[in-house]
C-alpha cells in the first residue's frame, strides 16, 4: 500500500475514533507527510511501513537543520509517533519505528522562533518617519521575506535585484550564487528605501555598489543589525532572545508550518544537502516563487 492510503485510513482514524477537530487533523497528516516527502529526497526511499529508527533520526536533523522551532519539532515527532502507534494497533507493521526517538541531538540551541504576530510588532514598533528607520524596516522585511543570513543582507548589492522577476541574487557560503523568491512587502519596504532614503546618501569608494548603507555612505555591520534588532524587542517588550538569525528561522518554520514543500525551503535557505552528501536537483524558480506567495505570511 501506498503513503497516500496510509494518510488517508489514518485520516479517518483521527476523525471517526479520536474525534480531533479538522484543524488538528490537518496538523497530524502534514506532519506525516513531511516524512513522506523526505523519503523522496533519498537516493533510496522508503515506505511507510519499511522506514527505520536511523531514518526517522535523520530527518529528524533535517528538519531542525532547515530551521524549524523546537517546539514545532516536539509537534512534529508526536504526529509521527501517533501515526505509527495507528500501524501497529491496525497490525500493519509489527514494531513501532518510533518507540525510542528522540529529539535530534543539537549541537547548539536554536534561537527562539517569532510568531507572526510578534513579526508584525517587530516591524510596526520602527519609525518610519526617519531615514534610519526606512532603511531598518527594509533590512528587517527582507531578512523575514527570504531568510537571507545577515552576512548576505548587510552585502546584498543594487545588481542582485531582480526586481520584475520578484527575486534576488544571492551569494551566500563558499561563494555560491542561489536565486531566493522575496516577498512582496519585501520589494515594497526595500524600493522606498532606494528610491527615497538611499538617493541621497554619498557611497563612499568601494560602497558604490551595496544596497544598505549608513549616513556615512558605508556598509552596514552585522553587529548593528543585531543590536538594531535588541533595541526593537525591548521597545515592544518581547522577552524572547532574539538575533538576525531568528529571522531566517522564522522564515522557514512559517514556511514549513504553512504547508511548503521542505525541498523548496531547502533550496532558498541556501542549503545543499543536509544529513547527506548527495546534492539535490535545483528546483524550477517559478515553483519557488509559487512556495513562497502560497505559504509565507507577508507574500
Amino acid at each position: 500500500m501506498s503513503w497516500d492510503t496510509y494518510l488517508k485510513d489514518f485520516g479517518n482514524y483521527l476523525r471517526l475514533e479520536r474525534s480531533l477537530s479538522a484543524n488538528s487533523i490537518e496538523a497530524y497528516l502534514r506532519d506525516v507527510a513531511k516524512l513522506k516527502e523526505f523519503a523522496g529526497l533519498r537516493k533510496k526511499t522508503f515506505s511507510a511501513t519499511n522506514v527505520s529508527h536511523q531514518q526517522l533520526q535523520e530527518f529528524l536533523v533535517y528538519v531542525n537543520e532547515l530551521g524549524l522551532s523546537a517546539h514545532s519539532q516536539a509537534r512534529l515527532l508526536s504526529g509521527l509517533k501517533s501515526f505509527y502507534k495507528f500501524l501497529l494497533a491496525e497490525e500493519v507493521i509489527d514494531k513501532d519505528p518510533t518507540e525510542l526517538l528522540e529529539g535530534p541531538k543539537l549541537g547548539r540551541k536554536l534561537p527562539d522562533t517569532l510568531d507572526y504576530h510578534e513579526v508584525e510588532e517587530l516591524l510596526a514598533a520602527i519609525d518610519l518617519s526617519t531615514p534610519e528607520g526606512m532603511r531598518n524596516r527594509a533590512m528587517l522585511e527582507v531578512l523575514y521575506g527570504s531568510g537571507l543570513r545577515v552576512s548576505e543582507l548587510v552585502n546584498l548589492k543594487l545588481n542582485q535585484i531582480l526586481k520584475a522577476e520578484g527575486f534576488l541574487r544571492v551569494l551566500g557560503k563558499g561563494n555560491k550564487e542561489r536565486l531566493v523568491p522575496v516577498g512582496s512587502d519585501a520589494i515594497k519596504y526595500l524600493y522606498l528605501f532606494i528610491e527615497e532614503v538611499r538617493v541621497h546618501i554619498a557611497p563612499q569608494k568601494g560602497f558604490e555598489a551595496i544596497v544598505f548603507l549608513n549616513r556615512r555612505g558605508r556598509k552596514m555591520t552585522r553587529v548593528f543589525v543585531f543590536l538594531m534588532i535588541k533595541a526593537l524587542a525591548e521597545k515592544i517588550g518581547l522577552k524572547k532572545s532574539i538575533s538576525p538569525h531568528t529571522f531566517r528561522h522564522s522564515f522557514a518554520t512559517h514556511l514549513i508550518e504553512g504547508g511548503a514543500d521542505l525541498r523548496a525551503v531547502q533550496e532558498m535557505l541556501g542549503h545543499e544537502s543536509i544529513t547527506t552528501t548527495e546534492i539535490y536537483t535545483h528546483l524550477d524558480r517559478d515553483y519557488l516563487k509559487q512556495v513562497v506567495r502560497e505559504f509565507h505570511p507577508r507574500a
